[in-house]
């Protein structure tokens, strides 16, 4: 799994490194963050909902019930392509609405820019969700190819942007849209020949609608509320004038690889093995899970204290080249020095939600996201006026603290 993660930072650092190379902190990598953002948060939700609902779910199937597997499988195909047929539309329509608007704090040749894009990447809306059900269904079985196969889209930018040269931002647009339809198509074939996708069907008759739609409800509303604080960053950062959602972005995709390589292997490793063993009784799953949370909050203090003296380096290896100028990364440094902060909180974090899930405790998880959403909300407030995008990246460590002590409570006291 780590080896997995690591070649996908490895695509999604070349694909930052091309996109700075080519447009550096301008207009059309605002544009574009602002409308890929927003077209993929409905996605992510849907991901990170089906993640932890459905993992669990599919482990209690195998372990009672097999052969109503393939059925609901069918079932959940079909909800997902109507759900992604309902985003594209309502992404064709809303989204124009919402850039000539002017409390979105974009420029206005920002907005024109980002309208020119929205009828594309429209498109990325029903791609995603499929590709998230595919990629929920190989987690799900104990197969991690899924993420491998997440550095296809990256793969598909960068191979966009040394193959068209031309200006503009057509190549990042269309190459985007590529990427996601060859990772479907990489998901799509080995679930194939394992026989795992069947014809969709736009009905409800499996029995195991009933306890996924239990812990589906739940989830998605406080997924909704804990991922909305992205969106949230976009629109203060928009306000801060042009460039700055680049610059928030540039931070935070450095942040990603840290990141990934650390909460992104552990919690897709340890999801499927909690599920499994709480399905079978799970009496030590709980001393595990606080031990693996105390490890991993150490390794990411020294994760922290590390990358604050690399972080100068690191943004100029990966991204002063080009239109990409040295002051820009001054500032794209100071940014990612305070958003290290986060590191410990989010690593142990991710520990415990995962051991929540495993127990099914959907509400404590919802709780859990719709505090993060208040307490992020009233930091920006706080943070933002004094501290500009710097304070952006701050508030959400401040978050992420939070949402570490009282998920740790909320194990604690089940114990």
């Amino acid at each position: 799994m780590a080896l997995f993660v690591l070649f996908g930072s490895f695509a999604r650092a070349a694909k930052e490194m091309a996109i700075a190379y080519r447009y550096g902190v301008s207009a059309e990598v605002d544009a574009y963050l602002f409308v890929f953002n927003l077209v993929s948060w409905p996605v992510g939700v849907w991901f990170s909902v089906l993640t932890v609902v459905l993992i669990p779910l599919a482990a209690r199937i195998r372990q009672g019930s097999s052969a109503e597997l393939p059925r609901f499988r069918s079932e959940l195909f079909g909800l997902a392509l109507l759900l992604g047929l309902a985003l594209v539309f309502l992404n064709w329509l809303g989204l124009p609405l919402l850039l000539h608007s002017s409390w979105t704090g974009l420029p206005h040749s920002t907005a024109v820019i980002a309208a020119n894009m929205v009828p594309t990447l429209a498109l990325l809306a029903p791609l995603g969700v499929i590709i998230s059900l595919f990629s929920a269904w190989m987690l799900a079985a104990g197969r991690h190819a899924n993420t491998l196969l997440e550095s296809v889209p990256a793969l598909a930018v960068l191979v966009a942007l040394l193959v068209f040269p031309g200006g503009g931002a057509e190549p990042l647009v269309w190459g985007t849209l590529a990427g996601f339809a060859f990772h479907l198509a990489s998901l799509a074939v080995p679930l194939a020949r394992q026989g795992e996708i069947e014809a969709p069907r736009f009905t409800r008759r499996s029995p195991q609608w009933t306890p996924f739609w239990q812990g589906f409800g739940i989830m998605l509303a406080g997924q909704t509320l804990m991922s909305f604080t992205g969106i949230i960053d976009q629109f203060f950062a928009a306000h801060l004038g042009t460039g700055a959602i680049a610059t928030l972005s540039y931070a935070n995709r450095i942040l990603a690889l840290i990141l990934g390589m650390g909460a992104m292997a552990v919690s897709r490793a340890t999801l499927p093995v909690f599920s499994q063993a709480q399905a079978q009784g799970g009496e030590q799953v709980s001393r595990v899970a606080t031990h693996w949370a105390r490890l991993l909050f150490a390794l990411g203090v020294i994760a922290m204290i590390v990358g604050w003296w690399l972080a100068p380096w690191g943004v100029r290896l990966l991204f002063e080249r080009g239109a990409f100028t040295a002051q820009d990364a001054t500032v794209v440094t100071e940014v990612l020095r305070y958003g290290l902060a986060q590191l410990p909180f989010y690593f142990a974090g991710i520990v415990l939600v995962s051991l929540l899930a495993s127990q099914r405790r959907h509400r404590a998880i919802a709780a859990v996201g719709s505090i993060n959403l208040l307490v992020k909300v009233v930091a920006n407030f706080s943070l933002v006026p004094w501290l500009g995008l710097n304070g952006l990246v701050l508030s959400t460590a401040f978050m992420y603290l939070i949402s570490m002590s009282l998920c740790w409570l909320t194990v604690q006291r089940s114990r």
